[in-house]
C-alpha cells in the first residue's frame, strides 16, 4: 500500500480531535486524530459521498 496523506477539515482548525481522511482512487481511509497509529476504516469513494452528503443534510 502506498504512503497515505492524511489531511483533515479546515473546520477543525488547530483542534486536534477530529476525524482524518487519506483519499486515493479506490479507498477513503478515515481515522481519529487522537490515535493514529491504531486501526483505521476504509470505505470506498461513493459511501464517502454518500456518508457526507446524510451528515450535511442532518446539520441543517
Amino acid at each position: 500500500m502506498p504512503e497515505l496523506t492524511w489531511q483533515k477539515s479546515t473546520y477543525s482548525g488547530d483542534a486536534s480531535n477530529c476525524v482524518e481522511i487519506a483519499p486515493t482512487h479506490t479507498t477513503v481511509h478515515i481515522r481519529d486524530s487522537k490515535t493514529p497509529i491504531t486501526p483505521h476504516l476504509a470505505v470506498t469513494p461513493t459511501t464517502w459521498t454518500d456518508f457526507v452528503q446524510y451528515a450535511a443534510k442532518a446539520d441543517s
